[in-house]
């Protein structure tokens, strides 16, 4: 008889979504039965494709001695991915400038995406938190700067859909 045991998350924060060597991996995974050195392979694989230069975080979770990898990416590296932006060397180059331009549509589905984890009550408070982002982060939001596009949503005259 098999004993299925609950499973166990354990999160990386990774700059770059580079992994550190395997044994930066082994004091958190070693417990777990886990191999590093696949871990570390697993990990590179999913952040590969698409975040490459970008900052994320990682959730693995653990069952049965079976990792499953998981991108929970910040909302800058949404912003900077739908920016648009050729890939960096985040360790050749700092204090990046991000000066583009992205649509409304382009926040609206970055919201879609960070609504589980904001804690604004409706849609358009999510919205303001992303413009706020988008402020920190120096890029404009339909030629507009993102603050005034805040003020904007909190006086009516731009609509942001329901859910």
């Amino acid at each position: 008889m098999a004993v299925l045991s609950s499973p166990r998350r354990v999160i990386f924060p990774l700059d770059c979504s580079e992994v550190g060597a395997a044994s930066s991996l082994a004091p958190k995974i070693g417990p777990l039965g886990l191999s590093p050195k696949k871990i570390e392979e697993d990990i590179t694989k999913e952040t590969a494709k698409d975040w490459k230069g970008l900052p994320v975080t990682v959730k693995l979770t653990v069952q049965n001695r079976q990792a499953k990898v998981t991108v929970v990416p910040f909302t800058a590296a949404l912003i900077i991915k739908a920016l648009k932006e050729p890939e960096r060397d985040c360790k050749k180059t700092k204090n990046i400038k991000h000066n583009g331009n992205i649509s409304l549509d382009d926040v609206i589905e970055i919201v879609r995406v960070m609504r589980p984890r904001s804690m604004a009550k409706d849609l358009s408070g999510t919205v303001k938190e992303i413009l706020g982002t988008c402020v920190s982060i120096g890029c404009t939001v339909d030629g507009k700067d993102p603050k005034d596009l805040q003020q904007e949503i909190s006086d009516g005259e731009v609509e942001v859909p329901l859910e």
